[in-house]
């Protein structure tokens, strides 16, 4: 990592939890785990399944609904994947690890290279150089929607010319310079081991199930990243966009929305995202609880995706006549004043 990143420390605002809450919040569960893990998962089979179905006994249109329905479930796979990495999901860690090998290979994601990302983007959310995933300005546009909305080629192929990259053991210069040093190259193998897997794998999958005739089986796993990502978009994309960067205070620089509860459990309940950056941490599933908790600090929460987008479309709008303009949330007087 960055010599200078790694000496500088930001000096973040978070809220006070009484410490025997607190150690509550940060427990960790094998069945809550389980319920959100084979939760998602069950339901990928559940679409899998009616995809099968379709193919043999329904009109073509009805395979279609199925396959985006599939598709767009299969997106959120990303989420798992995140708060797998972050090894807060089960309280056995080999749960932890087991299931961040299935969500990684499923989405064709190399979680050591996301987390050497990651793991800075947390320390030092928005603030540019040293936050490797967001960087303002960030120009979002119908078509960027419609890119991901429904047939991803562009992302598809952009994630599998990664791969192959890394299982050549090619690096480019940031991640040569900056995430993967020569300094450290056990890191390197496990990047590159990791990508080659991913490329035989998934290779095995396509050829076999050509070879025996079951097509549909790639359509539903290798090619899944590759449609339906419409949801994700809507959700993913609220959390940083149009807000402050280079302020110590995460309710300033990430977005708390609320969701129905069906979205919020695809979004492995990543809508509480300032409760996220506050206390890393804490599982996915304790998070409403810790929303309840400390919500009489944060910003107003939009109700819905609606709300949310209508939001960051002044914003949005706004900043195509200022670029300059960033956003900043009206923050709760503090219970003393």
């Amino acid at each position: 990592m960055n010599n200078d990143a790694d000496q500088r420390k930001i000096n973040w605002y978070r809220p006070q939890i009484d410490r025997e809450v607190f150690r509550s919040l940060n427990q960790r569960s094998d069945w809550k785990g389980m319920l959100q893990t084979l939760g998602h998962l069950g339901l990928l089979a559940l679409t899998g399944t009616g995809a099968f179905y379709a193919a043999a006994n329904l009109p073509l249109p009805v395979l279609l609904v199925i396959l985006f329905l599939h598709g767009t479930m299969w997106a959120f796979l990303l989420n798992g994947f995140h708060e797998l990495v972050h090894n807060s999901v089960f309280k056995t860690r080999f749960l932890n690890v087991f299931f961040l090998r299935i969500f990684s290979f499923l989405g064709a994601y190399n979680h050591v290279r996301f987390w050497a990302s990651h793991s800075e983007h947390h320390k030092y959310t928005l603030h540019p150089p040293d936050d490797y995933e967001v960087v303002f300005p960030v120009k979002l546009t119908f078509t960027n929607f419609l890119k991901s909305a429904v047939i991803n080629p562009w992302g598809f192929y952009a994630r599998w010319k990664s791969i192959i990259r890394l299982s050549l053991g090619k690096l480019d210069d940031h991640e040569k310079t900056v995430m993967f040093p020569e300094s450290d190259m056990e890191k390197r193998r496990e990047l590159f081991n990791w990508a080659r897997t991913q490329l035989v794998g998934h290779t095995l999958i396509v050829g076999v199930s050509l070879y025996f005739g079951l097509w549909l089986v790639p359509i539903l796993i290798t090619l899944a990243p590759a449609y339906g990502g419409w949801l994700l978009f809507l959700c993913n994309t609220t959390q940083h966009v149009g807000l402050t960067d280079n302020v110590p205070d995460f309710r300033l620089c990430c977005r708390t929305i609320t969701l129905n509860p069906l979205v919020q459990f695809l979004y492995w309940h990543m809508n509480f995202h300032i409760e996220h950056h506050m206390y890393a941490a804490v599982p996915c599933y304790n998070l409403g609880k810790l929303h309840r908790l400390i919500r009489h600090e944060l910003p107003h929460c939009p109700v819905g995706l609606y709300q949310t987008w209508k939001e960051i479309i002044t914003i949005l709008k706004i900043q195509e006549t200022d670029p300059e303009y960033q956003y900043t949330p009206e923050l709760p007087l503090p219970s003393d004043a």
